[in-house]
């Protein structure tokens, strides 16, 4: 990882062991998701994100689940006690043996902070020569979080939890949110010494910065700037704000950069969205990870855009339209009560009301394409695979079962024929 235009070793520790039993999950609390990716996911790509040389996870209950999850893209360590956050780093203290550098601390449960918080704790703990940088917050009220101490110089004295904190210490507002930077062989050395003299009998990692500061090592701190970064989730009520978060972040950083969302409540950007400009998208629309829209498009309402997704610029996808593993060329409108799978359509387009990609056969899946300018006629069905050519015109009601040459006519329905009524006696 390369802090300040040098090289350092940056590993990362991911707490992923506790039993999270307020979920009433037969799951794994790590395995749920938030916006289609599991909250370890989401920990283990924000330290790949940070640039970690390593990272290691740390499992213990339904530690099968989260491997399922994360496969090799990871090492892992175990922790078959659950015995506190200092005893499930200690699990961790063999692979980081006889290495230099920094560890991150992170909780496979605390998924939504931000790549740059997380690299100015790195930076400040490297420039400022420190041995552990905590990431703190400034709260209102802080009942039940651990008070940060500091000396007059800034540095972390101590942290005092809420049960051992006297009343002058309760009213400080900065409290630890269990995040940190050290660096790695004084770690290591102070796991070695922490013990579990409290009435829960566990291994406290606060009780490291308290051995630092006895031997004199420097330490501080970085004040997150948004206090929901740290927000972890023990249950679903937790989970359900931790989406509405993310998904207002994710909506913002669009607004932000030009697209206008006319109600951001009921609008849902997944992670990696790329929108043009002055691209409108309507409300109840749902736009999955990945895709990719160009500017000066109508989006919505209740348009479902999902994952492999391209769409050209001056492009209208309507209500009640869903679009899956599509490209949709400039200027071609999908209006409404339509379906394109495994679809490539060209430039200038227009498709009418319920024409669907027929592209599924029970087995296999097969491509629809579309030339530029096809003009597709109300309640079409393409029977993939089948390639439709340029300036073509499909008839309203076809089922098209073969490719359509460019500039024809497409035609396959039955003739009409009307039959006099039998009156009634």
């Amino acid at each position: 990882m390369k802090i300040g235009g040098k090289e350092e070793n940056v590993i990362t520790v991911i707490m992923a062991a506790g039993k999270g039993t307020r979920m009433k999950s037969e799951k794994s609390k790590l395995v749920h998701k938030i916006y289609d990716k599991e909250l370890v996911k989401r920990v283990v790509e924000l330290s790949k994100a940070v640039g970690s040389d390593e990272t290691i996870v740390v499992v213990g209950h339904l530690r099968e689940q989260v491997e399922a999850v994360l496969g090799d893209t990871v090492t892992y360590a175990y922790q078959e006690e659950l015995l506190g956050t200092g005893h499930a780093l200690m699990q961790a203290g063999p692979l980081m043996e006889g290495k230099k550098g920094k560890a991150i601390i992170l909780y496979g449960d605390v998924p939504i902070i931000r790549k740059e918080t997380l690299l100015k704790l790195v930076e400040k703990s490297i420039k400022d020569k420190e041995y552990a940088t905590l990431l703190t917050a400034v709260v209102d009220n802080p009942t039940g979080y651990g008070r940060i101490i500091r000396d007059v110089g800034g540095n972390i004295k101590a942290i005092v939890e809420e049960k051992d904190a006297d009343p002058l210490q309760k009213e400080i507002k900065e409290i630890n949110s269990g995040i940190y930077c050290f660096d790695i062989p004084e770690l290591l050395k102070a796991l070695e010494l922490i013990r579990p003299n409290n009435a829960q009998g566990e291994y406290y990692l606060t009780d490291v910065i308290k051995i630092m500061n006895e031997k004199g090592l420097k330490t501080g701190a970085v004040i997150v700037e948004d206090n929901t970064e740290i927000l972890g989730v023990n249950d679903r009520i937790q989970l359900e704000l931790l989406t509405r978060v993310l998904r207002m972040r994710i909506n913002t950083e669009h607004m932000k950069n030009g697209v206008t969302i006319e109600d951001s409540n009921s609008t849902y950007i997944y992670d990696n969205v790329t929108i043009g400009t002055d691209t409108v998208i309507h409300p109840n629309s749902t736009i999955k990870e990945g895709v990719i829209i160009g500017k000066n498009c109508e989006i919505g309402p209740n348009a479902y855009i999902r994952e492999g997704c391209v769409i050209g610029d001056n492009v209208k996808v309507g209500n009640f339209v869903e679009l899956k593993k599509t490209k949709v060329g400039n200027r071609t409108k999908v209006p409404h009560f339509i379906y394109l799978g495994d679809t490539e359509i060209g430039e200038d387009c227009n498709v009418g009301c319920g024409t669907i990609t027929c592209n599924y056969d029970g087995k296999n899946k097969y491509k629809t394409k579309i030339g530029d300018r096809a003009f597709i006629g109300s309640n079409t069905n393409f029977i993939a695979p089948v390639t439709i050519g340029d300036d073509v015109l499909i008839a309203a009601g076809s089922t098209i079962t073969e490719d359509v040459p460019s500039g024809m006519m497409g035609i396959a329905r039955e003739r009409q024929v009307n039959k006099e009524r039998k009156k009634k006696a």
